[in-house]
């Protein structure tokens, strides 16, 4: 690579890394239901982040954020966007209502599966193929991602709202250190925040989302730490061991070294990600998402 190629490549990765998202989207403008009050906290939106129309591929991620189901995390959702748009995946960081702020499931399934959805009804407006739309998480956001991985619906095809007809399974997952099961290894503070003190023991099946895989079930890409002490890796092993016995499609990646809420260990522009960056992306071109 000559200079002029590296000033041009460099030039480039800071077009996308300093774009500005675009507004956000309330998941529902005239009010989400299940809404407990009337804050910015009760009110589920999608910000969009679009890469460059030449980079553009028409893939689309909508990120889900960790935090415990008690915040979300600034460097899993808007940072993991500016990186998807350096590859060309068009993303949209969901802020979904949070169980510190009184909320209990279904609501975090509710918007997680209608931000799909909208995405799906407005990927006109948007360039991206409602074929492939896909979904990203971290930690409590992971499980977030892989409840609707598992969960998702056709959509109600006579509903007055045209966003509710679209379906809200993701065509694949990326699951970051992600809590899956709320079983023996789970993180307790996400389960509390989740389903609160006292979940009935078929509520906690239901929502032990390495339990719930099925031949449905889009393909996903999975990885986690073995320095991981807040989720225990076994997460990441025990959903994919029930992707393969479902025949589903996935790559699983444990790597030794890394800290829980680890994200991508690199600022803008992401000169130095961690290996799952590089192994995600090799993915993502074998599933289409990644043309380049």
């Amino acid at each position: 690579m000559n200079t002029l190629q590296r000033l041009t490549l460099t030039v480039s990765l800071a077009i996308t890394v300093t774009a500005t998202p675009l507004p956000p989207v309330l998941l529902w403008p005239d009010g989400a239901p299940g809404a407990l009050g009337d804050t910015e906290a009760d009110k589920p939106s999608l910000t969009p982040y679009l890469p460059p129309p030449e980079r553009r591929t028409g893939a689309a991620i909508v990120v889900c954020p960790g935090g415990g189901y008690g915040g979300l995390a600034a460097h899993e959702g808007h940072d993991y966007a500016l990186w998807l748009n350096q590859h060309g995946v068009t993303a949209f960081v969901l802020k979904y209502r949070l169980g510190s702020r009184g909320y209990r499931h279904p609501i975090m399934l509710q918007d997680a599966a209608r931000a799909v959805r909208l995405v799906r009804a407005r990927a006109a407006d948007w360039q991206v193929d409602p074929r492939r739309v896909g979904i990203m998480g971290s930690s409590a956001g992971g499980h977030l991602a892989s409840t609707l991985l598992t969960h998702f619906d056709d959509g109600q095809r006579d509903a007055a709202d045209p966003i509710e007809q679209q379906s809200s399974r993701p065509d694949l997952g990326i699951l970051c250190y992600a809590v899956i099961t709320l079983g023996e290894f789970t993180h307790k503070g996400s389960k509390h925040n989740l389903l609160g003190a006292t979940p009935s023991p078929d509520l906690v099946k239901q929502l032990s989302n390495e339990l719930q895989v099925t031949a449905q079930t889009p393909p996903c890409f999975v990885w986690h730490t073995w320095e991981d002490q807040a989720v225990p890796a076994e997460n990441s092993l025990q959903f994919a061991a029930a992707l393969r016995w479902a025949g589903v499609p996935f790559d699983l990646h444990i790597y030794e070294k890394g800290r829980h809420g680890i994200g991508l260990a690199s600022a803008p522009p992401f000169s130095n990600p961690h290996p799952w960056a590089a192994d995600c992306v090799f993915w993502l071109k074998q599933r289409g998402f990644v043309t380049r």
